[in-house]
């Protein structure tokens, strides 16, 4: 997913791109059309950038910001090539730690540095020189660990070494206006004392929710009231002072030039905010895109705190990480479940939208989802087997041994090997994994009615006596034939179909069953049905192999 710019004289994709319905192209003309008059930033460059909080480690929230602003900076290249641009991964590290993070070790040491930017709390973890720096790094190396193409920028870093005093010293110029854009959002009490400006203690390191009373611009500095009530004067610059949050989003919109931003639908009022105090600072607010949130499985809100959403790692130890780029590019505005169930599903969307590719033109190809998960260069190799199919494969097979399954994989595909197929082979490894964890505890094998047993002879009888050579189509209708004879027992196909995958896979769904005998082999099936025909208990006996040669 690393980023690159696409070969400058492709006129004809380009002119595609002007005419995408995909989301990141429409971003893209928003940001050329309406924000850059089709003319390059004074500053040289387009500026996209992603916001991260270091409090807690990087999560699948952080991905999806930044999987998908790297989508719209990539249409951006297609539609205006001699545009340079740069993304900017933010850290707010100067942000004074409120609470005790849980999953960290030596809460206590922690603990006594609440209010401090996280840049100035010692690294509980012992391996950096803050806990801010150890949670950048993390954020680094997670980005770094998909390719992403990016500049990180601290907070903390840009207070101290000058690059928002301009800034800071604009904000003082506008005290009075900023300040009213964020006091009609505050209740009464939090009126009374709110400043945009948060002090930096010189003696104790915290950052102050302090009063101001009195601001000089001339100067560059403000007066505040202290923790122990004196009075104390400080530059607002140097790092001395941060800004909070409504306030130091706007502001840093206006220091950096940010030409693109998205965010999700709980900073709805944060943007509109914002995008007001960087007007007043003198700098147009960038385009920006509300996305909605990730709901669990029962719908409700995911939130780190609840432990109820699904980890980055949890996806790609049982799916490829292209699958969740692709969960992330489908209709970003449209709230999404986020749970495991969802998994399996959005691989085998992804398999299709790849062999699609190929076979598409160059304007299709551009509102194909691999185009903008692959930056227009997806991989060409043909994907085999559905995911679906891999998990009742690993399902039968009764084994965590990836050979196990390449056993009947190189039978059914001559051509496909770990070495021919890699992404065939890392989705063998998913799918044992999500068969161990999330199929094999909720398998319950039912033994076969008197008339559902013989509806399998039936079946066992009509496999048995297929040429050789039956396809995976001639199977499944082989398959359809039998249970069409049975509808006294089953009622419908539908009914016959939930019996095989009760019987023979322990499971309510299950796949094309034509698909899956080819796969799983004729010999294997007809035994796998004798042994369902005598009532053997399936979930007790390991898949019989194939007959060698």
């Amino acid at each position: 997913m690393c980023d690159s710019h696409p070969a400058q004289g492709d006129t004809a994709l380009r002119d595609a791109a002007l005419d995408s319905t995909a989301w990141p192209f429409q971003e893209a003309r928003r940001i050329l059309d309406e924000r850059l008059k089709g003319e390059t930033p004074a500053k040289g460059y387009v500026l996209f950038e992603t916001g991260y909080g270091p409090s807690g480690l990087p999560h699948i929230g952080t991905f999806g910001e930044v999987v998908r602003t790297t989508m719209v900076r990539r249409a951006f290249h297609l539609l205006a090539p001699g545009i340079p641009t740069r993304l900017f991964a933010f850290s707010d590290d100067m942000d004074g730690l409120r609470k005790v993070p849980d999953n960290i070790p030596n809460k206590e040491m922690v603990a006594q540095h609440l209010g401090k930017p996280l840049t100035r709390i010692p690294d509980p973890f012992g391996t950096h020189e803050s806990f801010g720096h150890h949670n950048n790094a993390r954020l680094r190396a997670f980005l770094d660990s998909f390719g992403f193409d990016y500049d990180f920028r601290s907070a903390t870093e840009c207070y101290s070494s000058g690059t928002f005093d301009d800034a800071l010293l604009a904000v003082l110029r506008h005290y009075d206006a900023v300040k009213n854009v964020v006091l009609p959002t505050l209740g009464e009490e939090r009126r009374a004392t709110y400043a945009p400006f948060l002090p930096v203690c010189p003696r104790t390191g915290r950052v102050l929710q302090a009063p101001v009373l009195e601001t000089n611009p001339e100067a560059g500095t403000l007066v505040y009231q202290d923790e122990d009530g004196s009075k104390v004067e400080t530059l607002v610059t140097g790092g001395r002072c941060k800004l909070q949050w409504k306030a130091d989003w706007g502001t840093r919109w206006h220091a950096l030039g940010v030409d693109y931003e998205m965010s999700g639908k709980d900073l709805i009022d944060s943007v509109r905010l914002s995008s007001r105090i960087c007007k007043i600072l003198g700098s147009e607010p960038p385009v920006s895109l509300t996305y909605e949130l990730f709901l669990d499985d029962k719908g409700q809100k995911i939130s780190k705190s609840k432990g109820n959403g699904l980890a980055v790692e949890e996806w790609l130890t049982y799916a490829n990480a292209e699958s969740l780029a692709l969960f992330m590019y489908q209709k970003p505005k449209a709230a999404k479940k986020l749970y495991f169930d969802v998994i399996p599903r959005n691989v085998d969307d992804y398999l299709s939208h790849l062999e699609t590719f190929e076979r598409q033109d160059a304007k299709a190809r551009l509102n194909n989802p691999v185009w903008h998960v692959h930056d227009g260069q997806p991989p060409r190799e043909e994907a085999h087997l559905s995911f679906g199919i891999l998990l009742n494969l690993a399902s039968v097979c009764h084994s965590d041994d990836p050979a196990a399954l390449w056993h009947y994989i190189s039978r059914y595909a001559p051509g496909a090997t770990p070495e021919t197929a890699p992404i065939l082979d890392r989705l063998v490894g998913h799918a044992i994994a999500y068969y161990r964890d999330f199929v094999l505890p909720s398998k319950r094998y039912r033994p076969a009615t008197a008339g559902e047993a013989r509806a399998l002879e039936n079946l066992r009888a009509a496999l048995a006596e297929a040429v050789p050579d039956t396809n995976a189509e001639g199977l499944q209708t082989i398959v359809y034939e039998v249970g069409k004879q049975h509808t006294e027992t089953f009622g419908d196909l539908k009914g016959w179909f939930k019996a095989l995958y009760q019987i023979l896979l322990g499971q309510d769904q299950g796949p094309r069953m034509g698909s899956f005998i080819a796969l799983y082999g004729r010999a294997e099936t007809l035994a796998l049905l004798d042994q369902a025909i005598a009532g053997e208990d399936l979930g007790d006996t390991a898949a019989p192999r194939a007959a060698e040669g």
